[in-house]
């Protein structure tokens, strides 16, 4: 029977131990936090769950719009713990189901450590697992071993979080109450996320900023258009500023940047990113070769450059979101089972930012079209013209669809939506199916729907001529 042994049980770990158990290959898991790993307890599900209860505040927004008297939002108050235990709640659930889901499918489920030992007779590899219960260390050789053990929040040396008022975004679960005034350094994705969230929370927000604009690596447009949303709401956006030091004076904090100036807050949360969880692993002595950051490198079905070692998730660099982690650990026990495989295929993975609105991105970028590396005709259409939208009050947001000049293949899109999210869908479909701009236009969509507009896009890009 082929035995494999899976470091870390997060969203790779776990969806490749189930893949192996239901191949008939004898897993373990070893996995410090606990099922679902850093990604189910302390960040996606948490965060998003987090957000969530933004969501509902958001509700209240503009209310007499409608004929609805709600008192707005100044009449709303936000339950700091109530909160934070639901969140707390929801993610310890959510590592039960996935525990309770790989005992059933008869996986081996170890909490504690484990690292790469030497290399044994017979093309095994031998893995030294600590147990977190004290008892003492012991070896499994196995056929197959994935290391699959994420990554975490990247400190500065001169803004070390100290879980109170200076915070990594795994920590703000434990404040007592919202903060007065937040500062969040690092306008990336999870910056952006947690702005947004508090600033709908009615907390007031300053996003510093090292470059020109939210979000930069993502479409200009579409980042644009949520930065001018966080301005219009009362958002302080400081871009250009890079923070390079911060430091607790009292009750407030003071976020030192690089221009001489200062921003002071009651708290700071930090979002510069993250960094793999590839130290103490025995990869070096064991020859794992790796990439810059500190990454184990791979290639498209999650091989390192030893035979029968695979990684998978954030630990590779690849591409940090749960879904292509997820997909990485499955590709590895496919492959390393037999089974019919197809390599990963980054180009119809569907990417999301949680913010409001939301901002959803699948296929090649405007920056890849914009600069000719992609030949492509493109549409955007502003959200407020469908009528669903008007309906709803939604007018910040638009739909962007890519296709080719000739052939009208789909090869990617935008949305800046409320649930962008479940909106990218259709699109994304398109993408990895191959089909055109005229069979999405053929597509009849429910009237009136915001998915009505995906099939416009279509249609205005079937009717364009060629370039």
């Amino acid at each position: 029977m082929n035995r494999i042994v899976i470091i870390g049980g997060g969203p790779a770990g776990y969806e490749a131990a189930l893949v192996a158990a239901q191949l008939d290959a004898d897993v373990t898991v070893v996995e410090n936090d606990g099922a679902g790993g850093a990604c189910v307890l302390h960040d996606c599900v948490p965060s998003k769950t987090f957000i969530a209860s933004s969501d509902v505040v958001t509700g209240y927004r503009d209310t007499e719009d409608f004929g609805v008297h709600s008192d707005g939002l100044e009449a709303i108050t936000v339950d700091a713990s109530a909160v934070h235990g639901r969140v707390k709640r929801l993610a310890l659930a959510q590592s039960t189901d996935i525990h309770n889901k790989l005992i059933k499918a008869g996986v081996t489920v170890v909490r504690g450590s484990a690292r790469l030992g030497e290399d044994t007779l017979g093309h095994s590899h031998r893995v030294k697992i600590k147990p977190q219960s004290g008892d003492a260390e012991y070896s499994v050789d196995a056929s197959t071993v994935l290391i699959a053990t994420g990554a975490t929040p990247r400190q500065l040396p001169d803004a070390v979080p100290d879980g109170e008022r200076i915070l990594t975004w795994r920590q703000v679960y434990d404040l007592p109450t919202l903060p007065a005034h937040l500062v969040v350094v690092g306008s990336g994705v999870t910056g952006a996320e947690f702005a947004s969230a508090y600033l709908a929370m009615g907390v007031r927000v300053t996003l510093v900023s090292s470059r020109d604009r939210v979000m930069p690596h993502e479409d200009a447009d579409a980042a644009m258009a949520i930065e001018r949303v966080f301005r219009n709401r009362g958002m302080n956006i400081m871009n250009n500023s890079r923070a390079t030091a911060v430091r607790r004076n009292g009750d407030e904090v003071v976020v030192e940047l690089a221009t001489g100036e200062t921003v002071t807050g009651s708290h700071v949360l930090m979002a510069v990113g993250s960094v793999p969880n590839t130290a103490n692993l025995g990869l070096a002595e064991y020859g794992v070769a790796m990439s810059p950051g500190g990454y184990i490198a791979v290639d498209r079905v999650s091989r390192t450059n030893i035979s029968g070692v695979y990684a998978a998730g954030d630990c590779t660099g690849v591409l940090p979101l749960a879904s292509v982690a997820a997909m990485q650990g499955r590709i590895a026990m496919w492959h390393t089972l037999g089974e019919a495989v197809a390599p990963l295929r980054l180009k119809s993975v569907a990417a999301n930012v949680f913010t409001d609105p939301e901002l959803a991105t699948v296929g090649v970028s405007q920056t890849d079209v914009s600069t000719g590396k992609v030949l492509a005709r493109e549409v955007m259409l502003p959200l407020g013209g469908n009528a669903r939208a008007k309906m709803s009050g939604q007018e910040d947001g638009f739909i962007k669809l890519f296709c080719r000049p000739s052939s009208g293949l789909v090869i990617g899109g935008v949305v800046v939506s409320p649930k962008a999210s479940e909106l990218i869908m259709p699109i994304t479909m398109a993408v990895a199916n191959h089909m055109t701009v005229d069979q999405l236009a053929h597509t009849i969509t429910i009237y009136p729907s915001l998915t009505g507009s995906i099939a416009e896009a279509a249609r205005q890009l079937m009717q364009a001529e060629p370039d």
